[in-house]
């Protein structure tokens, strides 16, 4: 899973295990260790949830919770579609954007990104 934050705005990318482990019921979590302690640890994670009627994301105790909807999510892993996306407001004249979506091969070979595992490219343009 691949995690990019910009601003208010939250970006999940993720590779097709990680989509089938998701449709699955599992849950997907990674963290950043900036130091020894527990403390210095920002957590990452999915979770699927049948409720759901879209993505929602909350920060508890050092962790980032996407709630991910079944439905769409089953479907998106199953199809053609990208993503989901929402713009959810988080106070007064503030939005958070969360997006989640497949996460594609790279067409340029970067060092140290292996993108091995990413989804097919959709316009068929070959890969690195």
């Amino acid at each position: 899973m691949k995690l990019r934050i910009r601003g208010d705005s939250l970006r999940l990318r993720l590779s097709p295990a990680e989509f089938a482990t998701l449709a699955a019921g599992g849950t997907v979590a990674d963290a950043i260790h900036f130091g020894p302690e527990p403390s210095q640890c920002l957590r990452y994670e999915l979770v699927l949830d049948d409720g759901a009627t879209g993505l929602d994301a909350r920060l508890d105790d050092h962790t980032i919770r996407v709630v991910v909807p079944a439905g769409p999510l089953r479907r998106i892993a199953a199809s053609d579609e990208v993503g989901l996306s929402i713009r959810k407001s988080v106070g007064p004249g503030r939005e958070l954007d969360i997006v989640l979506e497949k996460d594609f091969r790279c067409l340029v070979p970067r060092v140290g990104d292996d993108s091995g595992e990413g989804f097919a490219r959709p316009d068929d343009a070959p890969s690195c």
